[in-house]
């Protein structure tokens, strides 16, 4: 989470950006009623500044496990990778919904990795995406 403030035209034209949404696994503040948080996609502890170019939209879950890491390793080759930038890459070219649209399938190195380090199909991740999708609020669209 965000040590810094984040100055409130930033943070309107962030949420904006992000269409209310978590940049990874796309969970949408209207369905959770829980707000989202700021994201630096380069960690503060690493020297990301507090910026536009700088911030996504994330929730708690995601946050939380991205931390202060920009890499982690890709199951599939063993390399250490960049995370998936939501500001830079599209979520599609690195994602995509398994058959139930409850599970997110890693289709490139950035989104293996991802997946496994923020813990993006957690049981209860799944779970929530499974009452979403029966009540066809799940998947985005976008």
């Amino acid at each position: 989470m965000s040590v810094s403030r984040v100055p409130a035209r930033i943070a309107k034209d962030v949420r904006s950006d992000a269409g209310h949404r978590c940049g990874y696994c796309r969970a949408s503040e209207a369905i959770t009623s829980i707000p989202l948080v700021f994201d630096h996609i380069v960690p503060e502890a690493a020297g990301g500044p507090t910026t536009r170019e700088n911030l996504w939209l994330a929730c708690e879950r995601c946050n939380r496990h991205k931390a202060d890491r920009t890499a982690a390793l890709d199951p599939e080759t063993g390399q250490l990778v960049p995370l998936f930038n939501p500001r830079t890459q599209a979520w599609q070219t690195h994602f995509a919904w398994g058959h139930d649209s409850t599970q997110i399938i890693g289709l490139t190195s950035h989104g293996r990795a991802t997946v496994l380090a923020l813990q993006m199909n957690h049981p209860l991740a799944v779970l929530a995406r499974k009452y979403w999708a029966s009540a066809g609020w799940h998947p985005p669209l976008d």
